[in-house]
Protein backbone atom coordinates (compact mmCIF):
# COMPACT_ATOMS: atom_id res chain seq x y z
CA UNK A 1 0.00 0.00 0.00
CA UNK A 2 1.27 3.47 -0.88
CA UNK A 3 2.10 5.81 1.98
CA UNK A 4 1.08 9.46 2.17
CA UNK A 5 2.26 12.32 4.34
CA UNK A 6 -0.06 12.50 7.38
CA UNK A 7 0.30 16.30 7.32
CA UNK A 8 0.14 17.26 3.61
CA UNK A 9 -1.46 14.05 2.24
CA UNK A 10 1.05 13.96 -0.61
CA UNK A 11 2.76 10.70 -1.66
CA UNK A 12 5.77 9.67 0.39
CA UNK A 13 9.01 8.52 -1.17
CA UNK A 14 11.78 6.65 0.62
CA UNK A 15 15.53 7.01 0.70
CA UNK A 16 16.63 3.55 1.71
CA UNK A 17 20.23 4.63 2.27
CA UNK A 18 19.10 7.36 4.69
CA UNK A 19 16.30 5.29 6.22
CA UNK A 20 13.67 7.99 5.85
CA UNK A 21 10.39 8.72 4.11
CA UNK A 22 9.90 12.22 2.76
CA UNK A 23 7.20 14.26 1.05
CA UNK A 24 7.42 17.04 -1.54
CA UNK A 25 6.64 19.66 1.11
CA UNK A 26 9.78 18.82 3.05
CA UNK A 27 8.47 16.52 5.80
CA UNK A 28 10.75 13.66 6.78
CA UNK A 29 9.88 10.55 8.76
CA UNK A 30 12.60 8.21 10.02
CA UNK A 31 12.71 4.44 9.70
CA UNK A 32 14.06 3.23 13.04
CA UNK A 33 14.70 -0.44 13.81
CA UNK A 34 12.98 -1.28 10.54
CA UNK A 35 9.79 0.60 11.45
CA UNK A 36 8.59 3.88 9.88
CA UNK A 37 7.86 6.46 12.58
CA UNK A 38 5.20 9.13 11.99
CA UNK A 39 5.07 10.46 15.57
CA UNK A 40 7.94 12.02 17.47
CA UNK A 41 7.04 10.47 20.83
CA UNK A 42 4.68 8.01 22.54
CA UNK A 43 2.72 10.98 23.91
CA UNK A 44 -0.03 9.76 26.29
CA UNK A 45 0.70 6.09 25.54
CA UNK A 46 4.30 5.78 26.76
CA UNK A 47 3.32 3.46 29.64
CA UNK A 48 1.71 1.11 27.12
CA UNK A 49 4.89 1.08 25.05
CA UNK A 50 6.93 0.04 28.08
CA UNK A 51 4.29 -2.50 29.06
CA UNK A 52 4.17 -4.29 25.72
CA UNK A 53 7.92 -4.34 25.27
CA UNK A 54 8.27 -5.75 28.80
CA UNK A 55 5.63 -8.43 28.14
CA UNK A 56 6.19 -8.93 24.43
CA UNK A 57 4.90 -12.51 24.25
CA UNK A 58 2.84 -12.90 27.41
CA UNK A 59 -0.61 -12.66 25.79
CA UNK A 60 0.20 -14.23 22.42
CA UNK A 61 -1.74 -17.41 21.72
CA UNK A 62 1.37 -18.71 19.98
CA UNK A 63 3.18 -18.38 23.33
CA UNK A 64 0.47 -19.53 25.76
CA UNK A 65 -0.60 -22.45 23.58
CA UNK A 66 -4.22 -21.43 24.20
CA UNK A 67 -6.86 -19.67 22.07
CA UNK A 68 -7.82 -16.82 24.41
CA UNK A 69 -7.00 -14.03 21.94
CA UNK A 70 -8.34 -15.97 18.94
CA UNK A 71 -11.63 -16.63 20.72
CA UNK A 72 -12.01 -12.96 21.64
CA UNK A 73 -11.26 -11.77 18.10
CA UNK A 74 -13.58 -14.40 16.60
CA UNK A 75 -16.43 -13.19 18.80
CA UNK A 76 -15.68 -9.57 17.85
CA UNK A 77 -15.71 -10.51 14.16
CA UNK A 78 -19.17 -12.07 14.46
CA UNK A 79 -18.27 -15.74 14.85
CA UNK A 80 -15.72 -16.43 12.13
CA UNK A 81 -12.31 -15.19 11.02
CA UNK A 82 -13.00 -16.30 7.44
CA UNK A 83 -14.17 -12.76 6.63
CA UNK A 84 -10.52 -11.66 6.90
CA UNK A 85 -9.00 -13.96 4.30
CA UNK A 86 -7.45 -11.99 1.46
CA UNK A 87 -8.68 -8.66 2.84
CA UNK A 88 -6.71 -5.47 3.42
CA UNK A 89 -7.02 -4.82 7.14
CA UNK A 90 -6.03 -1.88 9.30
CA UNK A 91 -5.28 -2.85 12.87
CA UNK A 92 -5.27 0.42 14.78
CA UNK A 93 -3.54 0.27 18.16
CA UNK A 94 -1.84 -3.04 17.48
CA UNK A 95 0.19 -3.29 20.72
CA UNK A 96 2.52 -6.26 20.94
CA UNK A 97 0.56 -8.25 18.37
CA UNK A 98 -1.73 -10.61 20.25
CA UNK A 99 -4.39 -9.98 17.60
CA UNK A 100 -2.02 -9.08 14.77
CA UNK A 101 -0.66 -12.62 14.56
CA UNK A 102 -4.18 -14.05 14.42
CA UNK A 103 -5.33 -11.65 11.69
CA UNK A 104 -2.21 -12.49 9.69
CA UNK A 105 -2.70 -16.24 10.14
CA UNK A 106 -6.28 -15.80 8.90
CA UNK A 107 -4.81 -14.81 5.54
CA UNK A 108 -5.29 -11.04 5.69
CA UNK A 109 -2.93 -8.32 4.47
CA UNK A 110 -2.32 -6.30 7.62
CA UNK A 111 -1.42 -2.63 8.02
CA UNK A 112 -0.67 -2.34 11.74
CA UNK A 113 -0.17 0.92 13.60
CA UNK A 114 0.32 2.05 17.19
CA UNK A 115 1.15 5.42 18.67
CA UNK A 116 3.58 3.87 21.16
CA UNK A 117 6.86 2.04 20.68
CA UNK A 118 4.95 -1.18 21.29
CA UNK A 119 5.38 -1.43 17.52
CA UNK A 120 8.87 -2.77 18.24
CA UNK A 121 7.42 -5.74 20.13
CA UNK A 122 4.85 -6.25 17.40
CA UNK A 123 7.51 -6.17 14.68
CA UNK A 124 9.63 -8.74 16.51
CA UNK A 125 6.62 -11.00 16.94
CA UNK A 126 5.20 -10.71 13.41
CA UNK A 127 7.95 -9.67 10.97
CA UNK A 128 8.20 -13.15 9.45
CA UNK A 129 4.83 -12.68 7.75
CA UNK A 130 5.04 -11.38 4.17
CA UNK A 131 1.55 -9.85 4.27
CA UNK A 132 2.47 -7.40 7.04
CA UNK A 133 3.37 -3.73 7.37
CA UNK A 134 3.77 -1.81 10.62
CA UNK A 135 4.39 1.80 11.55
CA UNK A 136 4.35 4.00 14.62
CA UNK A 137 1.59 6.51 14.01
CA UNK A 138 -1.37 8.31 15.54
CA UNK A 139 -4.78 6.85 14.61
CA UNK A 140 -5.89 10.41 13.83
CA UNK A 141 -2.99 10.95 11.41
CA UNK A 142 -2.25 7.68 9.67
CA UNK A 143 0.04 7.79 6.60
CA UNK A 144 -2.66 6.51 4.24
CA UNK A 145 -5.51 8.02 2.27
CA UNK A 146 -9.12 7.51 3.46
CA UNK A 147 -11.27 4.51 2.58
CA UNK A 148 -8.46 2.09 1.73
CA UNK A 149 -9.28 -0.87 4.00
CA UNK A 150 -11.82 -3.67 3.68
CA UNK A 151 -11.86 -4.08 7.47
CA UNK A 152 -10.69 -1.79 10.27
CA UNK A 153 -10.06 -3.46 13.64
CA UNK A 154 -9.36 -1.71 16.93
CA UNK A 155 -9.33 -3.84 20.09
CA UNK A 156 -8.77 -2.53 23.61
CA UNK A 157 -7.70 0.92 22.45
CA UNK A 158 -10.38 3.55 21.92
CA UNK A 159 -11.17 4.08 25.62
CA UNK A 160 -7.51 5.03 26.16
CA UNK A 161 -7.42 7.79 23.52
CA UNK A 162 -8.06 11.47 24.35
CA UNK A 163 -11.40 11.65 22.52
CA UNK A 164 -13.18 8.33 21.76
CA UNK A 165 -15.69 9.90 19.37
CA UNK A 166 -12.92 11.56 17.36
CA UNK A 167 -11.06 8.23 17.27
CA UNK A 168 -14.15 6.33 16.09
CA UNK A 169 -14.75 8.94 13.38
CA UNK A 170 -11.15 8.55 12.20
CA UNK A 171 -11.50 4.76 12.08
CA UNK A 172 -14.72 5.06 10.07
CA UNK A 173 -12.91 7.28 7.56
CA UNK A 174 -10.51 4.45 6.73
CA UNK A 175 -13.20 1.87 5.93
CA UNK A 176 -13.92 1.29 2.23
CA UNK A 177 -17.53 1.62 1.07
CA UNK A 178 -19.01 -1.80 1.81
CA UNK A 179 -16.29 -2.53 4.36
CA UNK A 180 -16.54 -3.28 8.06
CA UNK A 181 -15.43 -1.64 11.30
CA UNK A 182 -14.83 -3.86 14.34
CA UNK A 183 -13.94 -2.56 17.80
CA UNK A 184 -14.66 -2.63 21.51
CA UNK A 185 -14.91 -0.06 24.30
CA UNK A 186 -15.18 0.01 28.08
CA UNK A 187 -18.79 0.41 29.24
CA UNK A 188 -20.22 2.05 32.34
CA UNK A 189 -20.22 -1.39 33.95
CA UNK A 190 -16.41 -1.52 33.80
CA UNK A 191 -15.20 -2.16 37.34
CA UNK A 192 -12.94 0.57 38.67
CA UNK A 193 -12.52 -0.16 42.37
CA UNK A 194 -11.61 2.46 44.95
CA UNK A 195 -8.09 1.08 45.40
CA UNK A 196 -7.46 1.20 41.63
CA UNK A 197 -8.84 4.72 41.35
CA UNK A 198 -6.57 5.96 44.15
CA UNK A 199 -3.46 4.23 42.85
CA UNK A 200 -4.13 5.32 39.28
CA UNK A 201 -4.43 8.97 40.35
CA UNK A 202 -1.00 8.56 41.95
CA UNK A 203 0.76 6.61 39.21
CA UNK A 204 -0.34 8.61 36.15
CA UNK A 205 1.70 11.52 37.56
CA UNK A 206 4.85 9.40 37.93
CA UNK A 207 7.43 8.26 35.40
CA UNK A 208 6.66 5.16 33.39
CA UNK A 209 9.71 3.36 34.87
CA UNK A 210 8.60 4.08 38.44
CA UNK A 211 5.04 2.99 37.66
CA UNK A 212 6.15 -0.30 36.14
CA UNK A 213 8.41 -1.06 39.10
CA UNK A 214 5.63 -0.13 41.52
CA UNK A 215 3.14 -2.46 39.78
CA UNK A 216 5.63 -5.32 39.78
CA UNK A 217 6.24 -4.81 43.51
CA UNK A 218 2.54 -4.44 44.31
CA UNK A 219 1.57 -7.58 42.40
CA UNK A 220 4.45 -9.55 43.92
CA UNK A 221 3.40 -8.54 47.43
CA UNK A 222 -0.31 -9.34 47.01
CA UNK A 223 -0.21 -12.31 44.65
CA UNK A 224 0.45 -14.92 47.40
CA UNK A 225 -2.84 -13.85 49.01
CA UNK A 226 -4.64 -14.12 45.67
CA UNK A 227 -3.29 -17.64 45.24
CA UNK A 228 -4.24 -18.61 48.80
CA UNK A 229 -7.80 -17.35 48.50
CA UNK A 230 -8.13 -19.17 45.16
CA UNK A 231 -6.78 -22.41 46.63
CA UNK A 232 -9.27 -22.47 49.51
CA UNK A 233 -12.15 -20.82 47.65
CA UNK A 234 -14.44 -23.85 48.03
CA UNK A 235 -14.88 -23.11 51.73
CA UNK A 236 -18.18 -21.15 51.74
CA UNK A 237 -17.06 -18.34 54.05
CA UNK A 238 -13.77 -17.94 52.14
CA UNK A 239 -15.60 -17.87 48.82
CA UNK A 240 -17.80 -15.08 50.12
CA UNK A 241 -14.91 -13.06 51.60
CA UNK A 242 -12.88 -13.50 48.41
CA UNK A 243 -15.57 -12.35 45.98
CA UNK A 244 -17.25 -9.66 48.08
CA UNK A 245 -14.30 -8.15 49.90
CA UNK A 246 -10.79 -9.25 48.91
CA UNK A 247 -11.09 -8.97 45.10
CA UNK A 248 -12.71 -5.54 45.51
CA UNK A 249 -10.04 -4.27 47.90
CA UNK A 250 -7.00 -5.61 46.04
CA UNK A 251 -5.91 -3.49 43.06
CA UNK A 252 -4.27 -6.53 41.45
CA UNK A 253 -6.03 -7.90 38.36
CA UNK A 254 -6.75 -11.60 38.91
CA UNK A 255 -7.55 -14.01 36.04
CA UNK A 256 -7.66 -17.20 38.11
CA UNK A 257 -11.44 -17.43 37.66
CA UNK A 258 -11.45 -16.47 33.98
CA UNK A 259 -8.39 -18.34 32.67
CA UNK A 260 -7.22 -20.98 35.14
CA UNK A 261 -5.82 -22.91 32.16
CA UNK A 262 -2.99 -20.38 31.90
CA UNK A 263 -1.15 -22.02 34.76
CA UNK A 264 0.59 -20.45 37.74
CA UNK A 265 3.44 -18.56 36.02
CA UNK A 266 1.37 -17.04 33.22
CA UNK A 267 -1.43 -16.07 35.60
CA UNK A 268 1.17 -14.13 37.59
CA UNK A 269 2.56 -12.44 34.46
CA UNK A 270 -0.94 -11.52 33.28
CA UNK A 271 -1.62 -10.10 36.75
CA UNK A 272 1.42 -7.81 36.56
CA UNK A 273 0.65 -6.80 32.97
CA UNK A 274 -3.00 -5.92 33.45
CA UNK A 275 -2.52 -4.39 36.89
CA UNK A 276 -0.06 -2.04 35.23
CA UNK A 277 -2.51 -1.55 32.34
CA UNK A 278 -5.37 -0.62 34.67
CA UNK A 279 -3.33 1.70 36.92
CA UNK A 280 -1.25 3.70 34.42
CA UNK A 281 -3.55 4.60 31.51
CA UNK A 282 -3.80 8.37 31.14
CA UNK A 283 -7.32 8.11 29.70
CA UNK A 284 -10.01 5.63 30.75
CA UNK A 285 -13.28 6.61 29.04
CA UNK A 286 -16.57 4.77 29.46
CA UNK A 287 -19.38 4.65 26.89
CA UNK A 288 -22.72 2.88 26.61
CA UNK A 289 -23.80 0.81 23.63
CA UNK A 290 -26.33 3.55 22.84
CA UNK A 291 -23.61 6.24 22.90
CA UNK A 292 -21.54 4.28 20.40
CA UNK A 293 -24.52 3.36 18.22
CA UNK A 294 -25.59 6.99 17.95
CA UNK A 295 -22.11 8.19 17.03
CA UNK A 296 -21.69 5.52 14.37
CA UNK A 297 -24.99 6.62 12.86
CA UNK A 298 -23.67 10.20 12.75
CA UNK A 299 -20.61 8.82 10.90
CA UNK A 300 -22.91 7.33 8.28
CA UNK A 301 -22.31 3.71 9.26
CA UNK A 302 -25.03 1.08 8.83
CA UNK A 303 -25.71 -2.50 10.00
CA UNK A 304 -24.53 -1.42 13.45
CA UNK A 305 -24.35 -4.23 16.00
CA UNK A 306 -23.50 -3.65 19.66
CA UNK A 307 -23.34 -6.12 22.53
CA UNK A 308 -22.38 -5.93 26.19
CA UNK A 309 -19.74 -8.62 26.43
CA UNK A 310 -15.98 -9.03 26.79
CA UNK A 311 -14.41 -5.87 28.22
CA UNK A 312 -17.56 -3.79 27.80
CA UNK A 313 -19.25 -3.05 24.48
CA UNK A 314 -18.28 -4.95 21.34
CA UNK A 315 -19.21 -3.35 18.04
CA UNK A 316 -19.50 -4.14 14.35
CA UNK A 317 -20.66 -1.75 11.66
CA UNK A 318 -20.53 -1.40 7.87
CA UNK A 319 -19.90 1.60 5.62
CA UNK A 320 -22.62 1.73 2.96
CA UNK A 321 -21.73 1.29 -0.69
CA UNK A 322 -21.66 4.38 -2.85
CA UNK A 323 -24.84 5.10 -4.80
Amino acid sequence: MNLFCPIHHSPLESRVSEEIYYCSSGCTFPITKGIPRFVSSDEYASSFGLQWNSFRRTQLDSFTGLSISRDRLTRLAGGSLDIMKGKNILEAGCGAGRFTEIILSAGAHVFAADISNAVEANYTNCKEYSNYFICQADILKLPVLPEKFDIVICVGVIQHTPDPEETISALCSHVKPGGKLIFDHYSYGHEITLSRRLLRSFLVKRSKIFSMRFCRFLTGALWPFHKLFWKIRKIPVIRSVRSRIFLKLSPVVDYQDAYPQLGSQLLYEWAILDTHDSLTDVYKHLRSAEDIYNHLQQCGMTEIETAYTGNGVEVRARKPLLN
